[in-house]
């Protein structure tokens, strides 16, 4: 993608006019007009959308681009026609300090710009930086918005933590990244790859480089080179890619042992976070569901690696720390996570829960329920204006 400004540049201006000498090139004022123009018919229909939906839910999250730039994103989500709808309502920069105030304040300032009136907002769901914590916290206490921390966000920052928690694991994911960054940066050993890829009858996989902070990606290095395993290591020992006496690069046999096991404690991971990310579906509700199963997966007595069973003990005590209160419910203040997972019928009868708790839940969600019936029939028989009017007015 290019600047607008790329029109005005004269040698651009000389490559138009080569290929057609009678076009005038519109200025840069001209598109400029006319990316006005389409933002504000699109932010039109968006506002026209957002007024006809009841309840609205936002998404938001700050990062910082190459250039040190500082910009936050606001999405908005809600349901038509029983299907997920989703919005991006705005990409702002960021020139002030990123305090819980001014977050939470700026947020306002979105919703106020596209007319979606606070008690329409229902939640906001948010990474777990202290500042946007702070400021959820601000928005629930003024707006009784429900915060929502990403699950997606949390099961990364688990699963990094657990993953420096141990020594071994760590010098072991280390080695496995200066090894992919090795083929990632020799174009000879990519070729010499894909040739022993061939003759070994192995996918013709590229090698995946992870970022700590991209979700999954360690897990998809790591399972990416147990696939990749003998053609990456013929490629090694060949004399062409490898000086002799440099073998350095290759992983020891007791290292691709322990990504074996490793990659049997990250796949439920992988796997919780791939659903939690769904933009077509709902998620909230299998949240307290796919926990359970998380930690019934990380009981695997067939580990070897006294390094691996530490790290899913580790692992297995962040995942219980981070969602300590998912499963507690009050009828007098419910549980945004256990309401709806009551009424998925996926999960609606409760197994993650004791048998009381669960008994709770529902009866909590059958009053509300039936308020709800009861409100609407009382507005149902609210006369209309044209009654009013003809009861006071005609004999």
């Amino acid at each position: 993608m290019r600047p607008l400004s790329m029109v005005e540049d004269g040698s651009f201006k000389a490559m138009i006019s080569t290929f057609h000498p009678n076009y005038e090139l519109p200025s840069r004022t001209f598109f400029t007009k006319q990316l006005d123009k389409k933002y504000k018919d699109i932010k039109d229909k968006m506002k026209n959308a957002l007024q006809e939906t009841d309840s609205v839910a936002l998404t938001t999250d700050i990062w910082t681009s190459i250039a040190k730039e500082a910009y936050m994103g606001v999405m908005c989500h809600y349901l038509k026609n029983w299907k997920m709808v989703s919005h991006c309502l705005t990409t702002m920069p960021l020139e002030e300090r990123h305090t819980a105030a001014n977050i939470a304040e700026w947020i306002e300032e979105v919703i106020a710009k596209f007319n979606i009136p606070p008690e329409k907002i229902k939640a906001v769901v948010h990474d777990n930086g202290a500042n946007v914590v702070g400021a959820a916290k601000i928005l629930h206490e003024k707006h009784e918005w429900a915060s929502v921390k990403c699950a997606g966000h949390t099961l990364n920052l688990v699963v990094q933590n657990s993953l420096k928690s141990q020594q071994a694991i760590s010098v072991c994911v280390a080695a496995a990244r200066s090894l992919v960054e090795h083929f990632k940066k020799s174009e000879l050993a990519c070729t010499k790859l894909r040739v022993k890829q061939t003759q070994m009858g192995t996918k013709e996989n590229m090698l995946v480089q992870d970022v700590c902070t991209r979700w999954n990606s360690t897990y998809a290095m790591l399972s990416r080179l147990q696939e990749q395993r003998w053609p990456v290591t013929a490629t090694l020992s060949d004399p062409a890619v490898t000086q002799r006496g440099k073998h350095y690069l290759d992983l020891k046999t007791e290292q691709w042992s322990l990504i074996e096991e490793l990659n049997q404690v990250l796949e439920p991971f992988n796997s919780a976070t791939e659903f939690m990310s769904g933009q077509q579906y709902v998620t909230l509700s299998a949240l307290p569901h796919i926990v359970q199963k998380i930690k019934k997966k990380l009981q695997n007595p067939d580990l070897e690696s006294s390094s691996v069973k530490s790290f899913q003990a580790h692992v297995t005590e962040r995942v219980t720390e981070r969602w300590k209160d998912l499963t507690e419910f009050k009828p007098e203040s419910p549980n945004i996570t256990l309401l709806p997972a009551a009424l998925d019928p996926r999960f609606r009868k409760l197994k993650f829960l004791p048998a009381d708790q669960a008994f709770s839940v529902k009866s909590t969600v059958q009053t509300m329920a039936l308020a709800a019936k009861q409100q609407m029939r009382s507005t149902a028989r609210l006369p209309t204006s044209s009654t009013w009017w003809q009861d006071d007015d005609v004999p």
